[in-house]
């Protein structure tokens, strides 16, 4: 995919949380501050990372297999597998919550916008902050 070697992938999933993560931090601060355009700059741009995201991590499932083990024993395991359990049923809300936020905002229903928004940008934080988690877990302190 694009040059891009299989084994790469998982480190720029995590690179792409990461992203995500500072743009929905910017998008927040730029709200608070009354900068409307600001924040459409960067929630426009958490949205393009994380469909780039879910765009590598299904190829590189898809092509892997949808099991990854964590072989470490102890404390750890545990919180590894919460973590995991946690962020996994979390992010299979942020789709249809950013398609719905989106959609509120393009229409300019700000009010439904803020209703969505103000239980989705938690749960999308959570889940880009736990995915760099689990990428580090996995792969960096293993």
């Amino acid at each position: 995919m694009l040059g891009i070697e299989l084994g790469q992938i998982p480190a720029i999933n995590a690179t792409l949380n990461g992203i995500a993560t500072c743009l929905l931090v910017g998008g927040w601060m730029a709200i608070k501050n009354g900068q409307q355009q600001r924040h459409a700059q960067f929630m426009i741009g958490a949205v393009a990372v994380s469909a780039l995201f879910l765009a590598f991590y299904l190829y590189y499932h898809f092509n892997v297999g949808a099991v990854t083990r964590y072989e470490r024993q102890g404390f750890i395991r545990w919180v590894y597998f919460f973590v995991l359990f946690t962020h996994i049923p979390l992010a299979m809300l942020v789709v249809p919550g950013c398609l719905a936020a989106v959609w509120q905002a393009y229409k300019k229903q700000f009010d439904r916008h803020v209703r969505i928004t103000r239980w989705l940008w938690p749960v999308w934080m959570y889940v880009s902050v736990t995915g760099v988690i689990i990428y580090l877990m996995l792969h960096v302190f293993h």
